[in-house]
């Protein structure tokens, strides 16, 4: 009786990180998509809150993990998180970009096809097994499906836009795209860089578990990585916004509400 009582409790911790997690997430595009309306950039806002986050996850790394036995720091693993941290920013980036183009709703809603993408990277990577002869791997399949699916619909089908603002300045996309009308252009555009983004995050998934398995170290990975994706993200930044060097310039408004949010989610 006490080892169910347990279990029960060890799952609701879990389902409430989980919601916790999620609630973080809607809230943050939420707060982002208003913040860029009063003129957060894009670059400046992912660049800021990561460094933040860095430093704020530095002092963990001098009491956490010390008592293990870990393999050295070696130049291969370092290029994973490397290469982890090139993924992060990627699909930060397309995301939020995402977002800019469509809104938050769509955005919660496309997430939901990272675990059927994870899936199946993972049935090709050879880290899972489908065997139509068991009910899990049938439920799997048909939830891949079916998320798919739901994911197809929200993008091709939406309803009045809660947020109306100009149209972001990263990438003119417009002229990449056959004349529709504006709002259904850009809502598809923002369908395609969120699907975009949650492929860059299974991929992410795939390789972080791989890099888990060699260098079993979570607060040294997630450093390193968290500093990947802050000096990815100010350089593109840098590069983008070479002519406009005010967007670093950050205001006591939203828009430092919105990174100082963005730095307690990552």
């Amino acid at each position: 009786m006490a080892r169910t009582v347990s279990l029960w409790r060890r799952e609701a911790v879990f389902l409430t990180a989980m919601l916790a997690t999620e609630t973080g997430v809607v809230g943050i595009s939420t707060l982002f998509k208003v913040a860029t309306s009063k003129g957060l950039n894009l670059y400046a806002f992912l660049g800021y809150s990561y460094l933040l986050a860095s430093l704020l996850l530095l002092p963990s790394l001098f009491f956490t993990d010390r008592s293990r036995s870990l393999p050295p720091l070696s130049l291969s693993i370092l290029s994973k998180i490397g290469l982890l941290g090139l993924l992060g920013s990627m699909y930060v980036i397309t995301g939020y970009i995402g977002i800019e183009y469509s809104s938050p709703t769509l955005a919660s809603a496309i997430s939901n096809i990272t675990p059927a993408l994870t899936f199946i990277l993972a049935i090709i990577f050879r880290m899972e097994k489908v065997s139509f002869k068991e009910r899990s791997s049938v439920a799997k399949v048909m939830g891949t499906i079916l998320s798919l699916i739901g994911a197809l619909v929200v993008v091709l089908y939406h309803g009045p836009r809660v947020f109306v603002a100009s149209s972001p300045p990263y990438i003119n996309f417009r002229q990449l795209s056959p004349p529709l009308s504006s709002s259904n252009s850009d809502w598809l555009i923002g369908g395609a860089l969120l699907t975009i983004r949650d492929i860059f995050v299974s991929v992410s998934f795939i390789l972080q578990a791989k890099i888990m398995s060699t260098y079993p170290a979570a607060f040294t990975v997630s450093f390193l990585y968290i500093v990947s994706v802050s000096i990815v993200t100010s350089m593109i930044g840098l590069v983008v916004e070479k002519n406009n060097p005010s967007v670093w310039i950050i205001r006591f408004d939203i828009t430092l509400i919105t990174i100082v949010t963005m730095v307690r989610c990552t």
